[in-house]
């Protein structure tokens, strides 16, 4: 989830507010821009023409009735995604190597997208198997494209909640801001150190740690970004149709 730490992004410690609040809007364009970038290049590889590939099956999916029951795909549209994820992945599952040579096409050259392609990985293996199976990967993919705002957030929640505690430390928030922002790459501005980081941890907590106890709960996590209009546009972007 980008957005929750570019739409507060800006240029570190800008005298003028009128400044940073232009160069925060440019930033956080540009990062939504990259998400929309890497899901809309991840579905267009598995949607690629791919009709007459015929691969010996070694793992096969639920069926096909269980699996629109699970998400908000049709038959068709999952048919068209297996063909192309088989494609990618001829065995049926995705190691996390792979994953994240996939995953990094679809960003600028200069970004440094395998730390964060880490943390989706690590979320969308929900068995933690390492190993990404296709119903893994669609029902992710399935929430992230056409699922409600509050199933977004949650997911997004999950993707922050690193060792699946039920909660955001700190030190889960620098991870992952940290990550974002080696993404981001060269369009960073300024040149990123520990001390931005370490800002943007303590900006994000003190306007979601509510109680003030060191953690983020999902509680407080969904009740903030719900009020954040800039939060609910960047989670707009990954609407789509198949």
């Amino acid at each position: 989830m980008y957005g929750m730490v570019s739409s507060h992004a800006g240029k570190h410690e800008q005298q003028n507010q009128g400044g940073t609040s232009k160069v925060s809007r440019s930033l956080y364009r540009r990062v939504v821009n990259y998400v929309k970038q890497a899901w809309t290049g991840v579905k267009f590889a598995l949607d690629s023409e791919f009709d007459d590939l015929e691969t010996p099956p070694r793992y096969r999916p639920d069926s096909l009735e269980s699996l629109c029951r699970a998400t908000r795909f049709t038959e068709a549209e999952l048919k068209r995604i297996y063909r192309g994820f088989k494609a990618e992945c001829p065995t049926g599952v995705v190691r996390e190597d792979t994953f994240k040579g996939i995953y990094s096409q679809f960003f600028p050259q200069g970004a440094n997208a395998n730390l964060y392609a880490h943390y989706v990985f690590n979320t969308l293996d929900q068995d933690h198997s390492g190993l990404l199976s296709f119903e893994d990967f669609v029902q992710g993919l399935s929430i992230l494209s056409r699922g409600s705002l509050d199933e977004k957030l949650r997911w997004a929640f999950s993707l922050y909640d690193i060792n699946g505690d039920g909660r955001i430390t700190r030190s889960e928030m620098t991870d992952i801001v940290t990550a974002v922002y080696e993404l981001m790459g060269k369009f960073t501005e300024p040149c990123v150190d520990e001390t931005t980081v370490r800002d943007k941890v303590d900006c994000i907590f003190q306007k979601m740690d509510q109680n003030r106890d060191g953690i983020v709960t999902l509680e407080e996590f969904l009740d903030c970004c719900m009020s954040d209009e800039d939060i609910a546009q960047s989670m707009a972007v990954f609407d789509s149709a198949f």
